[in-house]
């Protein structure tokens, strides 16, 4: 029987939120809200008065976790949020998209070390990159997206999402990706919106592109470093204007038109 979190009472909740210690012996007055647990198949009891968290029970604590920091539009599920590794994107797209750590070819890269024990992707390499990630996103894009990177953009239009007005961060976010795209040119951008925005491995880009194998991990660190350049991140901070463009970007991006 899969529960709800309205049938659970709160001794009964914290109780099962106290099971995600690990197991736990249960007192007589516990027994009514153990009993509902157990209905509910969100703990078991595998010897006698001592009770343990449930697969289904993990599931249900993620999805309450995750309801209890969702704010409204931001459009992921609960149910299918217990099965992702969520973060929250860079304030400087505008906004907090959420996503999927695990998805993401660019933190593979930035969390394994070639040959010379350096990252495959240096971080403001990777910084770059998922800003970009979380621009696409705000930017609501993806089920538009072609290869025309060059269209103009109206003001408030409707953008085939179910009859929604586009918002002025929508329309704000997809100026930003025009001019992200611009700065890196056409020999690059196509490559950082397979991998930065539609999360293609690069095994799988050298397939479709017919590239020498490992070749586009080259190709990316020269992109994500163009994208770097005119997002104003650097592998190191040089002298007072260095410092100063790595702190300032996350109040307003200077990309951004005035």
């Amino acid at each position: 029987m899969k529960a709800r979190r309205g049938e659970l009472n709160r001794s009964a909740l914290r109780l099962l939120e106290q099971l995600s210690a690990g197991q736990r012996p249960i007192t007589p007055a516990q027994r009514a809200d153990a009993d509902r647990l157990i209905r509910h198949e969100l703990a078991a009891m595998p010897v006698p008065d001592h009770l343990v968290l449930t697969e289904a029970g993990a599931a249900f604590l993620k999805r309450k976790a995750h309801d209890a920091q969702q704010r409204p539009g931001e459009g992921i599920d609960a149910f299918r949020a217990q099965h992702l590794s969520l973060a929250k994107a860079s304030p400087a797209a505008g906004g907090e998209p959420l996503f999927d750590e695990g998805e993401s070819p660019l933190l593979w890269l930035a969390r394994r070390k070639g040959a010379d024990g350096r990252p495959l992707i240096e971080p403001h390499q990777f910084q770059a990159g998922e800003r970009l990630r979380a621009t696409f996103t705000m930017a609501q894009m993806m089920p538009r997206i072609t290869a025309n990177w060059h269209a103009p953009i109206a003001g408030k239009q409707r953008d085939g999402r179910g009859g929604e007005q586009m918002t002025d961060k929508v329309v704000a976010a997809r100026q930003r990706m025009h001019l992200a795209l611009d700065a890196v040119g056409p020999e690059f951008s196509g490559l950082l919106v397979d991998v930065c925005c539609f999360l293609k491995k690069l095994d799988e880009i050298e397939r479709e592109r017919r590239w020498p194998a490992r070749s586009a991990k080259v190709v990316l660190q020269l992109a994500l470093e163009k994208l770097a350049r005119h997002f104003g991140y650097q592998s190191e901070a040089r002298g007072r204007d260095g410092a100063a463009a790595l702190q300032v970007w996350a109040a307003e991006d200077p990309a951004s038109p005035s």
